[in-house]
């Protein structure tokens, strides 16, 4: 007789552990965000701490229905979940509701649910099974083909929702090509020289850079020029370089819409517009520098108590841990982040099936982005694009894609012994 499996012995305890860390964080932090005077509990449901409250409720009965499942269900089913989430994203180009000038929501009575969340979840998912299906060993263009498919597919949906911040998560999906071999380290590496460059020519004038470049690419190509393949390589890169920088000058003058414009210039200069477009950023940076060593204290923070920095319980949460906890509390948060996504690829990398490797690089990838930016923003390293911290940041639709997606994991990687 079969010997009856049991899950709960076999999760990991310390990511599970993590994750309800991160969720009481967040949800202490939402409180602190949005507290109201007249409205002081923490269960008080017509506020928003109190609605997180039931956002991490139902979170639990979804991981809870997560246990139930069969493992065999996410790889037979991954396609299937991949399309019905992606005629939710059509629908929802067609009857959603505009918020904050994305057409991403459906409104059903009282709740407000975003599928592209959940379209990060779906999409790991058909690129898992994809990648497993894949029993080649090589990696040609033609085995990238279908992998670029499946996440161009969801990129191209929300990016005609006007969702600018959720479409550059998908690039995060790279980093599982990259492992997998799909994708060389040169692309890696060229992708962020590319946005140095692309930072750059908005300093500097882009016939200085050009100039700069050809100069040096000739002096390079005379120390060369007994190899003639390698000069011609040379050359041939520094046309492609000068005339992406051409490219790129013309795309943010003719191309980027204003408000495009004015984030990406509120970037390189702080100091443009801070009643307008830098207004966010320079009362984020106002927030977190006043927290100090240790912070102002538990509802304490002036910025956080007088709503100086908009959408704090949201994209802007991490100003209220840098606030009221100060950088001692920031660095126990971003420790906790780092240890999850540690912990994430260590239990990715001992995975016996391709799909369960492939699932928790994914994951591991969406967090890792959203983690990166979300904070890059709040202190200026990135533009404002409006993405939430993991399990932190108020919204039920975050929380319940991010809890799925871990839990998913989990559940797979309870059973890595068993082959799919």
């Amino acid at each position: 007789m079969r010997p009856q499996f049991n899950f709960f012995k076999n999760i990991d305890k310390i990511t599970v552990l993590l994750f309800f860390f991160l969720v009481i964080i967040g949800w202490v932090n939402v409180y602190a965000a949005e507290i109201n005077e007249n409205h002081r509990s923490i269960f008080d449901f017509s506020q928003s701490y109190g609605k997180q409250f039931v956002w991490i409720i139902t979170a639990i009965l979804l991981i809870t229905i997560i246990f139930t499942i069969d493992m065999k269900f996410f790889p037979a089913f991954a396609y299937i979940i991949f399309g019905g989430v992606m005629l939710l994203l059509v629908g929802v180009l067609l009857f959603g509701t505009t918020v904050n000038a994305s057409k991403s929501w459906f409104h059903i009575g009282p709740v407000a649910i975003q599928p592209a969340e959940f379209a990060k979840y779906a999409t790991a998912l058909a690129l898992a099974r994809v990648i497993y299906d894949n029993k080649s060993k090589s990696r040609t263009f033609k085995d990238l083909l279908k992998p670029l498919m499946i996440i161009a597919i969801p990129t191209l949906l929300i990016f005609l929702q006007n969702d600018t911040g959720t479409t550059l998560v998908f690039a995060a999906f790279f980093i599982v090509l990259y492992r997998e071999g799909f994708v060389p380290g040169w692309i890696i590496i060229l992708g962020i020289f590319g946005v140095f460059l692309f930072v750059l020519t908005l300093l500097i004038n882009e016939f200085v850079i050009i100039g700069v470049l050809t100069g040096l690419s000739l002096i390079i190509a005379f120390f060369l020029r007994k190899k003639t393949s390698s000069v011609k390589q040379l050359l041939a890169l520094m046309l492609l370089i000068n005339a992406y920088v051409y490219v790129v000058d013309y795309a943010y003058d003719e191309i980027l819409q204003p408000h495009q414009k004015m984030r990406i210039a509120v970037l390189i200069d702080e100091s443009v517009d801070q009643r307008g477009a830098g207004y966010n950023l320079h009362q984020s940076k106002i927030a977190i520098g006043s927290g100090g060593l240790t912070g102002k204290g538990f509802l304490q923070g002036t910025q956080t108590k007088f709503s100086f920095v908009p959408e704090q319980g949201t994209d802007f949460i991490f100003c209220t841990v840098g606030e009221e906890w100060g950088f001692v509390g920031s660095v126990v948060l971003i420790g906790l982040f780092l240890t999850l996504l540690i912990r994430i690829i260590l239990l990715a990398e001992r995975q016996r099936s391709v799909f369960s490797r492939v699932f928790g690089y994914s994951l591991a990838s969406i967090i890792f982005f959203h983690f990166m930016v979300n904070i890059g923003m709040t202190i200026g390293l990135v533009p404002v694009i409006g993405i939430p911290l993991p399990m932190i940041s108020y919204g039920g639709s975050s929380l319940w894609a991010f809890s799925v997606f871990l839990f998913t994991f989990l559940k797979l990687d309870s059973r890595r012994l068993e082959f799919l």
